[in-house]
């Protein structure tokens, strides 16, 4: 019972689940039966914060099984291309899938909320509403229908603006460009006369050198980098109104989950947990250096987007959303629920980490 006990504290954050990775799983594993899973990632082997998130999930498993529950990690195209993995998932033909829901908006717009929200939560916020503010299990809610059971398994923090190969004056460049960028700020661009891809991250760099696309948005500095976004286009708007925090998640069949048992499932949202974390210090640490590298020494020119052009943003996003949760109840009850969540955070924030970046922030 301590044990259980102490599995699920450390699955509730991730600071908590990290600790939890170290601890010896013998005992637990005398009596389990071995397993063999597959996971396919919707990110190539090239993303190692991404792709190596999985795989930073399937070592922690083992290491907490005694290697009695091993789980084989796939790279996005090696079994199903990576913004099928979720199609994967529901059908069987794997038993995971880590990836971000905002892929699958055009199935239904509901997947955007668990992963990010144009002018939303911060990673933090968002793990609170996650965690405490019942966007879990609404969450869940909603992936029933699919046959699947999400679990957050990172965050990527702020996301940058996105790579262009023209320089963005006015709303009038908008129109007729031709950009990758995912869900729901897919959605607002398109309004704005924006042509709106949805493109696997391998596929971002040859399209935009290419000029197939003319502008791309993926995560950040270290992880664009990764894909060579700097050597096809120089312009990198820095404003991440589309995504203030994008969760990566672990997706279970849920037929599969609910063969596990409660042990098994405790150490799984164990792992989840300690993933999230690492991820989450991993982006911050590595983009501070690529920024200060694709500006001083690779040519690219770095700048907040117009103020006009981020204006109009705001107005489409939040008439955009309004309007999809008005179509649809489960839509609106997620809608509420996190937009509730956010006005009261943003309350909170106004008098102690707004205070301590306007007022204290590097007087030392």
């Amino acid at each position: 019972m301590q044990r259980r006990k102490f599995l699920r504290t450390a699955a509730a954050g991730g600071a908590a689940a990290a600790a939890a990775a170290g601890v010896a799983a013998p005992a637990i594993a005398q009596s389990m039966p071995e397993l063999k899973w597959r996971l396919t990632s919707s990110f190539p082997k090239s993303l190692d914060t991404l792709y190596g998130a999985a795989e930073s999930f399937s070592k922690k498993l083992a290491g907490l099984t005694d290697n009695k529950f091993q789980v084989r990690v796939f790279a996005a195209g090696e079994i199903v291309p990576g913004l099928q993995a979720l199609d994967a998932v529901q059908n069987g033909t794997v038993e995971m899938c880590h990836t971000a829901s905002y892929y699958f908006v055009g199935k239904d717009v509901t997947f955007g909320f668990d992963a990010g929200v144009p002018f939303g939560l911060t990673a933090r916020q968002q793990n609170a509403w996650m965690q405490q503010g019942g966007g879990i299990q609404l969450m869940r809610e909603f992936m029933a229908d699919y046959n699947a059971v999400p679990f957050p398994a990172g965050n990527t923090g702020v996301q940058m603006g996105g790579w262009f190969r023209k320089e963005l004056k006015t709303l009038d460049d908008l129109k007729g460009l031709k950009m990758r960028i995912p869900g729901l700020a897919g959605r607002v661009y398109a309004q704005l006369g924006v042509d709106v891809k949805l493109l696997p991250a391998g596929e971002i760099f040859p399209a935009l050198e290419r000029g197939v696309i003319d502008a791309a948005e993926f995560v950040g500095p270290y992880q664009d980098r990764r894909l060579g976004l700097h050597k096809a286009a120089k312009y990198l708007y820095t404003t991440g109104w589309h995504e203030s925090s994008t969760v990566t998640e672990l997706i279970v069949n849920k037929a599969a989950w609910d063969s596990l048992p409660p042990d098994l499932q405790e150490i799984v949202r164990a792992a989840c947990g300690a993933c999230q974390a690492i991820s989450q210090a991993w982006c911050d640490a590595t983009n501070t250096e690529a920024l200060e590298d694709l500006i001083t020494n690779q040519g690219v020119k770095a700048a907040p987007l117009p103020v006009e052009i981020l204006a109009k943003l705001r107005d489409v996003t939040v008439q955009t959303l309004n309007d999809n949760a008005a179509k649809d109840p489960l839509v609106k009850k997620v809608h509420d629920s996190y937009m509730g969540f956010k006005k009261g955070w943003d309350k909170w924030a106004a008098i102690s980490e707004g205070v301590y970046h306007s007022q204290i922030r590097g007087q030392i």
